[in-house]
């Protein structure tokens, strides 16, 4: 099955899949006048801008926090285990490609983000919104979002969800020797008792530890920056290059370097995947453009900052050449040889958080799309028993069928929300222009659906909906 996957894999990542991400990353980068690089100092304004106001006209989380939260949760089985899956295949050069996913991929962050916040709803006290959203109402193409909602459940409720079983089972087989039935059995038990019981309090603690856990990574990373800062300029010239070496073109694993490095790039920032426009929409903002550049910011953290340092410290440990280790294991070993055992220790229950927190997180994705779909408790109950099975399953099977797999669907997910972003476009331009016109004129930006004359399906931006923003 895994030989079968690959193939796949290769077929879909090397023809399609990196020309579509790379080549419509630079198309939006171009239109948008490079807008993911301008605006960067717009988007620390926003990020810091106090006047966030709630639905009700209370004041809500900051776009600060909202950040620093949604910052704390990108880091984990992307930013730990996939980096180090990059490098072991594709050496120091596949990192030069995960920086290009993000600095391209912040232009197509931008504009799914924003779109998001366009055809968001109002749901109760809340928002709901995402690529099956505006597939719905700016294509007016329902069974597009349907299929897209059918896609993201597989890939985030179910394959992702193995990927992180399987990134915990492979820190904690190597840290405490813990068999792989026994920690899939454990994993399987605790995400029951919170999907079935409701024992949501579990998943509020993982929550409120997760950011302290991401915090002190990151302190722990750039220590080990410091310590080796006088190595720094040598690791750069390594990823450069590795990245256009003569050495990768003659041996033929040019393509394959490329290929990895978009991939776990992708898998890390999400950037054009459709995942974050999820949580994108249930943002209050007063204009769209404030999300989109909020969102874009957290792909620049995350790849360039967070997969940069972890990728430094596994190559100043020189450990990915020659190891038969694979993704985690290989980011625990590149700590232990900076810091010691108990570095390697601390990565393998900090992984177990993120990667716990990221199966109930998946769980939840994919729970929002049925919904849209058509609510079913027979089909709720269903799907969390296969949530469970392959919780199960991750933790069980070898590393590159989950990978693998988890390619695969990423991939298919990818590209039904390319060819949507794609086509609303020109809505994410009009909004982008909208905002620069009222930034020139020195004020703070406001949205209504009047702004985009002739652009339907905005359920929510109407003035009397929105007037508190006013305020």
């Amino acid at each position: 099955m895994e030989g079968l996957l690959t193939e796949l894999n290769n077929w879909m990542w090397g023809y399609i899949l990196v020309a579509a991400l790379l080549g419509l990353g630079l198309y939006f980068t171009i239109r948008l006048n490079f807008a993911q690089f301008r605006y960067i100092p717009e988007m620390f304004r926003v990020l810091f801008d106090k006047r966030a106001i709630s639905a009700k006209g209370k004041k809500g989380t900051s776009p600060f926090q909202a950040f620093a939260i949604s910052t704390a949760s990108r880091v984990g089985t992307g930013n730990l285990a996939g980096v180090a899956a990059a490098i072991s295949v594709g050496g120091p050069g596949a990192v030069f490609w995960m920086w290009m996913v993000a600095l391209l991929g912040g232009a197509s962050s931008f504009i799914e983000s924003t779109l998001a916040q366009v055809y968001k709803v109002p749901n109760k006290d809340q928002y709901r919104g995402g690529p099956a959203y505006y597939m719905e109402k700016g294509l007016n193409n329902r069974t597009l979002g349907i299929v897209f909602a059918v896609t993201i459940t597989f890939t985030y409720g179910l394959v992702f969800s193995s990927v992180q079983s399987n990134t915990i089972r492979l820190a904690f087989e190597r840290s405490f020797d813990i068999e792989r039935w026994t920690m899939g059995i454990i994993l399987t038990i605790i995400v029951a008792l919170i999907i079935f019981g409701g024992l949501k309090r579990i998943a509020q603690v993982t929550q409120f530890v997760v950011p302290i856990m991401a915090i002190f990574y990151i302190i722990l990373a750039g220590y080990v920056l410091i310590a080796n800062i006088g190595g720094i300029p040598q690791m750069l010239s390594m990823i450069f290059q590795g990245a256009f070496g003569f050495r990768e073109v003659a041996g033929g694993t040019f393509g394959g370097m490329i290929l990895v490095g978009v991939k776990r790039g992708l898998f890390s920032n999400e950037a054009g995947m459709g995942s974050a426009p999820n949580a994108a929409a249930t943002s209050e903002v007063s204009h769209p453009v404030k999300q989109g550049l909020i969102q874009t910011l957290g792909v620049f953290t995350d790849t360039l900052l967070i997969c940069s340092a972890t990728a430094v410290i596994i190559l100043f440990s020189g450990e990915y050449t020659g190891s038969d280790l694979d993704g985690i294991q290989l980011t625990q070993l590149a700590f232990e040889t900076q810091l010691g055992q108990w570095a390697a220790i601390f990565i393998a229950i900090a992984i177990f958080l993120f990667a716990f927190s990221s199966i109930i997180g998946n769980y939840y994705y994919g729970e929002t799309n049925i919904e849209f779909i058509k609510g079913s408790a027979t089909g709720m109950f269903i799907y969390r028993l296969a949530v469970l099975a392959m919780v199960l399953f991750g933790a069980v099977a070898e590393f590159g069928l989950v990978w693998s797999l988890a390619d695969l669907t990423m991939g298919i997910m990818a590209l039904i929300n390319l060819y949507a972003i794609f086509r609303l476009s020109k809505v994410a331009y009009a909004a982008l222009k909208d905002y620069s016109s009222q930034r020139k004129q020195g004020k703070d930006p406001v949205f209504y659906q009047d702004h985009l004359p002739g652009v339907k399906g905005m359920e929510y931006w109407h003035r009397d909906q929105t007037s508190e923003k006013e305020h």
